[in-house]
């Protein structure tokens, strides 16, 4: 493999993630892919003397929260590979970015400290991975530092992820005598020399490590006997396994979802990560090997299967969104087709023609011009309008990327900006994450005259409530969670009114009939109006009679008859409060279960079902959302970190009586306060 030749064809692409719990080394570690991928040529520490710091470092708030907001990729060359590295998603609360950050995602590295081995977080990115179907291996970072071992990594792998984990490379010595790795694949040693690390120097296995070296070695052959039977035939029959024939089968291994092959080293000390690289380009897969799908808006969202071809129609899908200096920068994945600047392409959700003014590859927050890309590759536009999420294509193909459901928001917050001077900078920012999330929707409620922001979770609000005061400056107040409860009839109602008033002149008249009924909890319209002669939800109203004067009947006389007659008649009705019930599932390690249990008990929820999955019990249950404020804090606490839940709406249904009075009572104080 010549360290000149150019990437090319698109078996050469590779687009990864890397992901880790936090404080496993994840800034460093891209640091030197950046450094031996000469995109970069000084080294920055994360927490460096220099006050520069890591050129893909962490803003503050990803720091404290794990949500991805800095650049959304970078690309490097590493021999004959073309390598972008996507910023992995952060929390599993914003459910549409997930999904469409794990979608362009080809293979990840998933980095381990080999001090504390598998940490909560570390568990929740596998989780994710596993649920997106990506291929990984795990790199086990820190081997310089007291307390290193990555066996009880690997085992950690086995145990508490349930992964066929195994090495294909160990250390030479450990902690402060950690001097080198062993690729166990090729059956050598690699030293690493040179100010960082940038001398790699291959000799012989030191004599007291072959015995153990060809041990580890006759494990991985016998662990990818299964995915390779050219390997297998040589194991059964005593024979020894060449490097390219075990490779193979580790590849296949690996693209098959059901084996990890485990490295080591330390990025910090600059040891292991070239190694790290050849084995992103030897065992993860290119945009060819994974499955992409659409969905044909002229088929009935039928699915379709995107071939990563250059020469077939273009489709791409918008993934991520930044204000740039030059204004909007749309960072797209290219999953079949070409695109070349100055072409026109169709935004299929808005059904608009665009130009490409300008096609640009990105590293950190260099951009660097290029006059076309294809399918595999991740480019940045600029001057393009879009929201996040949108599907490109050439304006012959109607495909989305993602379903048209967007689910709907569960939790609003009045917000407000703290003092007149950030009202500008407020509206930008509301109307920028609205475009880029569309879970988070943003309107404003005439009664109050307040602006009301409404998303999937209390996170989800609180993380754009925080990015509006780092990155618009602007201080925001933000007032109780509002749940929106809803109001229905349970009984027929009959009714008969009249309204009349004479003040001289034409006067007011007005005389209706019918009844009120409520609908069927599956009725497709919440609110139904029949005119056998013309908010809230299910129910029915009839008319089936009436009067009217030829002078004084007018259109205003009907709508205060008609209001009066529903305050009149609504009480008998025997109405009631419906409040959102949400779809919940909990997981956490089996040893918590009854903290879990119990904490969903206490919020009013009905279990539906617990079982376990790789010494992890999982909780399906309803919860109303009125009493979910507050739930991720005591999971977390009650779990040592490690439990994680996800939350859907699920339906509308009455509160109980004790809770309605409540309601009520707090709804009448308040009326009577604002009528003081």
């Amino acid at each position: 493999m010549s360290d000149n030749k150019k990437p090319e064809g698109i078996e050469r692409v590779r687009n990864i993630g890397i992901s880790a719990h936090i404080d496993s080394g994840k800034t460093t570690l891209t640091e030197r892919i950046l450094f031996y991928t000469k995109k970069i040529h000084k080294i920055e520490e994360v927490r460096g003397k220099s006050g520069v710091g890591a050129t893909m470092d962490f803003m503050d708030l990803e720091r404290e929260k794990g949500i991805t907001i800095q650049s959304a990729a970078t690309y490097c060359e590493w021999k004959d590979y073309a390598i972008n590295i996507i910023d992995t998603p952060g929390h599993v609360d914003f459910t549409i970015e997930v999904e469409r950050a794990l979608r362009v995602l080809d293979g990840a590295i998933l980095v381990l400290c080999a001090v504390s081995g598998v940490q909560s977080q570390s568990i929740t990115v596998d989780r994710q991975m596993t649920r997106y179907h990506v291929p990984r291996i795990a790199f086990v970072n820190k081997m310089d530092r007291a307390g290193a071992d990555p066996v009880r990594c690997m085992n950690q792998l086995r145990d508490k992820l349930g992964h066929n984990a195994h090495l294909i490379a160990m250390p030479i010595g450990a902690e402060d005598q950690f001097k080198g790795i062993i690729d166990l694949i090729e059956m050598k040693a690699h030293y690493f020399d040179g100010d960082n690390g940038e001398k790699i120097r291959v000799e012989e296995i030191p004599a007291d490590l072959l015995d153990h070296a060809k041990d580890l070695r006759h494990e991985l052959v016998a662990a990818t006997g299964d995915f390779d039977d050219e390997g297998a035939h040589l194991y059964l029959d005593d024979k020894e396994v060449p490097a390219d024939t075990l490779r193979k089968a580790v590849r296949k291994a690996t693209l098959t979802l059901k084996f990890i092959p485990v490295m080591m080293g330390s990025a910090y000390k600059n040891k292991g990560v070239q190694l790290l690289l050849d084995a992103v380009g030897y065992y993860l897969p290119n945009p060819a090997q994974v499955v992409n799908e659409a969905h044909d808006q002229d088929k009935e969202e039928e699915k379709i299967i995107l071939e990563s071809d250059a020469s077939k129609p273009f489709v791409g899908l918008a993934f991520k969104l930044e204000d740039g200096r030059f204004g909007q920068l749309t960072y797209m994945r290219i999953y079949q087709g070409k695109i070349s600047k100055g072409d026109w392409i169709m935004n299929c959700v808005n059904q608009k023609k665009l130009k490409i003014p300008r096609l640009v590859r990105m590293h950190a927050d260099e951009m660097n011009d290029i006059e076309s890309a294809q399918a595999g590759d991740i480019v940045a536009m600029f001057g393009v309008e879009c929201s996040s999420g949108d599907t490109f294509t050439d304006g012959k193909l109607r495909y989305t990327m993602t379903s048209m459901h967007v689910p709907n928001a569960v939790i609003s917050l009045a917000v407000a900006p703290k003092d007149k001077a950030g009202q500008a900078n407020f509206s930008k920012a509301l109307n920028r994450f609205s475009k880029e999330d569309p879970t988070f929707r943003v309107h404003r409620d005439e009664e109050s005259a307040q602006t009301i922001i409404s998303g999937m979770g209390e996170l989800h609000l609180e993380i754009y409530i925080e990015r509006m005061k780092r990155e618009y400056n602007c201080e925001v107040i933000a007032g109780k969670p509002q749940v929106a409860f809803r109001e229905t009839i349970t009984q027929k109602t009959d009714f008969m009114y009249q309204h009349r008033k004479q003040t001289g002149g034409s006067g007011q008249y007005a005389k209706i009939a019918g009844y009120f009924e409520p609908l069927p909890a599956d009725a497709v319209e919440t609110y139904e109006f029949v005119d056998e002669i013309a908010g809230g939800v299910g129910f029915r109203v009839v008319i089936n009679d009436g009067a009217y004067h030829d002078v004084d009947s007018s259109d205003m006389a009907f709508k205060i008859c008609a209001m009066t007659a529903v305050r009149e008649f609504y009480h008998a009705c025997k109405p009631i409060i419906l409040e959102p019930i949400m779809r919940l599932q909990t997981q956490a390690p089996e040893e918590f279960q009854g903290p879990v249990v119990g904490q969903i008990n206490q919020r009013r929820g009905v279990i539906l079902s617990t079982g376990t999955v790789n010494k992890y019990v999982q909780v399906d249950a309803e919860v109303p959302l009125s009493e979910m404020f507050g739930y991720s804090t005591d999971l977390r606490s009650s779990t040592q970190g490690k439990g994680e839940f996800q939350m859907e709406f699920l339906k509308y249904a009455p509160v109980p009586r004790n809770v309605q009075d409540v309601l009520v009572k707090q709804y009448q104080d308040k009326r009577a306060a604002e009528n003081k």
